[in-house]
């Protein structure tokens, strides 16, 4: 018999991975040009890493949601994560410094990804028991 539940488990593994260095990312004062990069990087591949893990859980609770949006307000709904809101503007965020980098944008965003995005993001955001 197939277990279910293995994806999203590597998933979140992968996704521990990723806030891990995240972390690290973060826990600066100043950043060169080169880490300000480095920072939203790791913002965007731990976010991305993040919804992907939920949408893999929720698929495994048998629901099946498709675009980060759906599965962002989902796992709000049910209880995964507590900030919604913080959620869907990291992924307007993420959209908007991946799609087109640049510095000025990079480094306005340095505030908020390590005063907000990174609190939404470490705050366990999969109640797992």
């Amino acid at each position: 018999m197939e277990n279910k539940d293995i994806r999203w488990k590597q998933r979140f593994q992968n996704f521990e991975k990723a806030f891990l260095f995240f972390e690290t990312t973060v826990d600066k004062e100043s950043y060169t040009p080169i880490e300000v990069g480095s920072l939203v990087q790791a913002f965007e591949f731990t976010f991305e890493l993040g919804w992907k893990t939920i949408k893999d859980f929720l698929y495994e609770q048998g629901l099946n949601t498709s675009y980060p949006r759906e599965v962002i307000k989902e796992a709000f709904q049910t209880k995964i994560i507590e900030d919604g809101h913080t959620w869907l503007l990291m992924l307007e965020k993420r959209n908007e410094l991946s799609h087109t980098y640049n510095e000025a944008v990079a480094e306005l965003a340095v505030e908020t990804i390590k005063n907000k995005y990174y609190q939404a993001i470490d705050s366990n955001p999969f109640k797992v028991s």
